[in-house]
């Protein structure tokens, strides 16, 4: 007898628990609901899994639907400093950023040139960034911060500094923390063969082809239609399987962000932001604007804005004349001043200014963020924002840094090094030691993608960013489906 398929990050009881924290978080008063799930046998959400083993009772079930509905009812105490709205979101930001046509009056050429074999070079390092960043997370994606330590540190790689190995591992070591089951045939030091499949890779190939079908004006309905089209649901996660199965059951974007979607504040959004940067060099504005447009599918508030600031930054960081430091006050423009995401990133940019030992600002970080899941937007983008400042531009120390310091390392990985290998600027600016295993080539389930070049990526990249309108592309990017 086969065992269940107990698909994760949809099962409504596990939601329920979710959006319980998440109405905490927010500043709902969940306790009337919590005490009526809790009396009626109602589960805790799981702690790291995307399901819990057993399905409840269908009583519980059908209890935890109607609660999700009355959770979503709540008013919030932060609603009026955390609004998702995009026109309320920058009137709370006096410092929004000047709108700027991408590559045009105020924006500076990227790193060797506009138009031209620097831009594509630039971006090249990007795209090798944000690969080996993220492949370098992979084997410790949902493992305990002491689990990490004690994985590198057993092989002589504490502080982080090379690929994770299993070469010279304690048995016991490894029994006790296993590495994650998906990736670590894939992602060690001595099995890496190019960039494995990877949902942090995924949006960026998917953003390619959004903006080449739809130009920099798409729709986030234009987002969801592209999606269904081209995104293997069973490529989604958190807030995106959410959304993605809103959208099957005939929810209408935005709407398909908040409902019955307890992941909304996740990290999601802040993966898919990094093309929105790369073609907006130095227009934070046009690049935060095109990045709501893309969150607002899965995502509200803290969630939205953790894609916002990420694509500011790199917006910032690709026209080739900001160090870090300058790109990250840049991100922090589009964010609103007294919400969560923007409190914890400053004091995540003031712990790594004061601190040297990278590990103290780290254990600082969990101890303040302990209340949040491990893949939720706030922790995670303070971390990378401290990892980038600590290492000060460095392409080596801000990956490591990111991925060492825990939660959602792939992801953490991927985007430090995506603004890393912009700033570093060229291919051979970055250690060979992280590009070469990456072989050039890219595995992936979007479009036409798999086994591309990251050569030819940042050539594709580039075309988009110097044409802002829907232009033809080359292979491997394919034509859109007719719809009905």
């Amino acid at each position: 007898m086969t065992s269940p398929l107990r698909l994760t990050w949809v099962q409504p009881e596990d939601l329920l628990g979710h959006e319980l924290r998440q109405a905490e978080e927010d500043g709902r008063r969940p306790e009337a609901i919590a005490t009526r799930w809790h009396r009626a046998g109602g589960p805790r959400a799981p702690r790291r899994a995307g399901a819990s083993p057993h399905p409840a009772s269908p009583y519980l079930r059908a209890l935890s639907q109607d609660l999700l509905d009355e959770l979503a009812d709540l008013p919030s105490t932060l609603a009026d400093n955390e609004p998702t709205d995009l026109y309320e979101v920058k009137s709370l930001c006096p410092n929004w950023p000047t709108s700027r046509t991408p590559g045009g009056v105020g924006a500076q050429p990227p790193l060797s040139g506009r138009g031209g074999s620097g831009e594509e070079t630039a971006l090249q390092a990007a795209w090798l960034g944000r690969a080996a960043g993220c492949l370098l997370g992979k084997p410790v994606e949902k493992l305990p911060l002491t689990a990490i330590r004690q994985l590198a540190g057993a092989t002589g790689n504490w502080p982080l500094t090379t690929w994770f190995t299993e070469r010279g591992l304690p048995p016991e070591l490894k029994a006790e923390y296993p590495w994650n089951r998906r990736s670590a045939p894939t992602s060690l030091a001595e099995n890496i063969d190019g960039m494995p499949e990877d949902d942090d890779l995924n949006y960026p190939l998917l953003n390619l082809l959004l903006i080449q079908r739809h130009g920099r004006d798409f729709t986030t309905t234009d987002v969801a239609r592209l999606w269904l089209d081209e995104l293997p649901a069973g490529r989604t996660f958190t807030a995106e399987r959410v959304a993605y199965r809103n959208l099957l059951d005939g929810v209408e974007p935005p709407h398909t962000a908040r409902h019955r979607n307890p992941f909304r504040e996740w990290i999601g959004a802040l993966i898919r932001a990094d093309v929105h940067g790369w073609t907006n060099p130095g227009a934070p504005a046009a690049a935060a604007e095109q990045a709501h447009r893309d969150a607002v599918l899965t995502h509200t508030a803290n969630g939205v804005y953790a894609a916002m600031f990420t694509a500011a930054v790199i917006a910032e960081a690709a026209t080739g004349t900001s160090d870090i430091h300058t790109c990250l006050r840049t991100g922090l423009t589009v964010v609103p001043p007294e919400s969560r995401l923007a409190l914890a990133i400053h004091q995540a940019v003031q712990l790594a200014e004061r601190h040297q030992d990278f590990d103290r600002v780290v254990d600082e970080l969990h101890a303040a963020h302990s209340s949040y899941h491990w893949v939720h937007a706030v922790p995670n983008t303070a971390l990378l924002a401290a990892a980038l400042t600590h290492a000060d531009g460095d392409f080596t120390a801000s990956i490591c840094r990111a991925v060492s310091g825990g939660w959602d390392t792939d992801s953490n990985g991927a985007t430090a090094g995506s603004i890393a290998g912009l700033l570093a600027g060229s291919p051979e600016a970055l250690p060979s030691r992280w590009t070469t295993p990456l072989k050039n080539r890219l595995a992936t389930t979007v479009g036409d993608f798999d086994g591309t070049g990251f050569d030819t990526l940042a050539e594709l990249t580039a075309r988009l960013t110097t044409r802002p309108d829907t232009q033809p592309a080359p292979h491997p990017i394919p034509p859109e489906a007719p719809h009905p």
